[in-house]
């Protein structure tokens, strides 16, 4: 028995990814059934189509709200360090757990997201084996082990 196993959700959780780079969204992707992740998926490519997600603007008015949100944080545009202050900084989105999930591993991105109330912050494995690895370990505590807040929305 693997932990989180009697931790199953009824329902499984909505995740948002907010990732730029195809390449990078594929690699999730494919970790993501590599570890036979069966969440329903949401991809958004730059800040302002996240924002737009998660206040159901423009085309995304019929939006799903997620339980929780892998955010890059090098995005173009409105980068992720800035979505974060947003989504942390507004009464009705803040519960929504946020996951840095990003290529820097500079101490000040990760000082500066943690003092921005990231949830946690994940450096990607360059490797492909050590991705799949982190994103079962993220699967099994934030997806089965974690008690997310309540989906009002």
């Amino acid at each position: 028995m693997k932990l989180g196993d009697d931790y199953e959700r009824a329902t499984p959780a909505r995740i948002l990814l907010v990732e730029d780079s195809p390449s990078d969204q594929e690699l999730t992707r494919e970790a993501f059934a590599e570890v036979r992740l069966v969440n329903a998926i949401d991809v958004v490519e730059t800040g302002e189509e996240a924002l737009d997600f998660l206040y159901r603007r423009g085309s995304y008015g019929a939006a799903a709200r997620p339980d929780v949100i892998l955010l890059d944080l090098n995005l173009p545009g409105l980068d992720g360090r800035e979505v974060l202050a947003t989504i942390k900084g507004d009464e009705d989105l803040k519960r929504i757990p946020v996951i840095v999930l990003t290529t820097s591993d500079d101490e000040h991105d990760i000082y500066r997201s943690y003092g921005m109330h990231a949830n946690c912050y994940i450096t990607k494995p360059v490797d492909f084996r050590k991705f799949i690895a982190a994103m079962e370990i993220l699967q099994t505590f934030w997806l089965n082990l974690v008690k997310l807040p309540p989906n009002r929305h």
